[in-house]
């Protein structure tokens, strides 16, 4: 197990700077100058245009840029943005929005694809099976921004069961309509996956030892036939997980949520690149530790795989 996490954490390393790499070049690369953005209509002087690219580096060669937001990224320091806060300070203040948001929709849509998908996988063939993935097929073609609006406005708005926006009031509570919003349109793949594994898991030897030794279907479902059909279903979860994370920009933006996604939309809009890179170089990590993590459940969850 350890020679395999090692393994997997070397393997972690060029991808860290690929990916880094390609994210600052394509950011760094936008056209306009980020500078003059910053004064708007105003014309500023070639002297205080020079100092504030001092400042923020940007009269290095891009190479030197890329280096040097390196050195700070390993030191701690982020730099700071246009407006001279810490970037550090705001992704604080900005991740724990977005992974209360995530981790409600992540939750919501695990639940959702193992209950349906064990539903389907021992109802197959039947209305159960037929209902259930007809109802996931509808809500995942309905375009997220719209199941959004759809919800705001009924639940919300018409029937004032949830906070129409969350605002600077971001709890559990507040972000609920949209985390199971969002979970109710990307559930459909979990299920499918789930369905597909306990069909085959019903068909494997060892279900059928467990019948021929006695056990009644309340002790071989949940600890043969599900436990062995989650693996695809976290693995899907886990993917879940850091798109999420990385793309919740329409959602916040709908509900006018304080995560990462709008002040990434934010930053984007004012051209604060060193903000947009440190935030998605951050992102980037957490989605490897993620798969990381997943890859080293399966053994838990079945004993068959074993890491060297």
């Amino acid at each position: 197990m350890t020679r395999y996490v090692l393994r997997r954490l070397l393997q972690a390393i060029p991808v860290f700077f690929g990916t880094t790499f390609l994210i600052y070049f394509m950011v760094f690369s936008m056209p306009g100058d980020p500078v003059l953005a910053l004064f708007g209509d105003r014309t500023p002087s070639d002297a205080v245009l020079q100092a504030v690219r001092e400042q923020y580096n940007l009269d290095q060669p891009f190479f030197v840029q890329y280096l040097l937001y390196l050195q700070g990224f390993f030191t701690g320091d982020m730099g700071v943005t246009f407006s001279g806060q810490s970037v550090n300070e705001v992704f604080v203040r900005a991740f724990p929005v977005t992974l209360k948001l995530v981790t409600i929709a992540v939750v919501t849509e695990f639940l959702l694809s193992v209950g349906f998908g064990l539903l389907s996988g021992l109802r197959k063939g039947k209305f159960a099976d037929h209902a259930s993935l007809v109802f996931a097929l509808v809500l995942n073609s309905v375009p997220p921004f719209v199941a959004l609006f759809v919800a705001q406005y009924f639940v919300g708005i018409k029937w004032g069961l949830a906070p129409v926006t969350v605002g600077a009031n971001a709890t559990w509570g507040a972000l609920l309509l949209p985390g199971v919003t969002i979970a109710l349109t990307i559930y459909v793949v979990g299920m499918r996956l789930m369905r597909g594994s306990v069909i085959e898991a019903r068909e494997g030897d060892y279900v059928r030892t467990a019948y021929a030794k006695g056990l009644t279907s309340k002790r071989v479902v949940p600890v043969h036939v599900a436990r062995n059909s989650l693996i695809p279903v976290i693995t899907n979860s886990a993917a879940s997980f850091g798109a999420l994370i990385a793309g919740t920009t329409v959602t916040e933006g709908i509900f006018n949520i304080p995560g990462i996604g709008k002040v990434l939309y934010d930053a984007i809009l004012r051209g604060e690149n060193s903000t947009v890179v440190s935030f998605v170089t951050i992102l980037t990590v957490m989605y490897i530790v993620v798969n990381i993590l997943v890859d080293l459940l399966y053994a838990v969850l079945d004993p068959r795989i074993r890491y060297v």
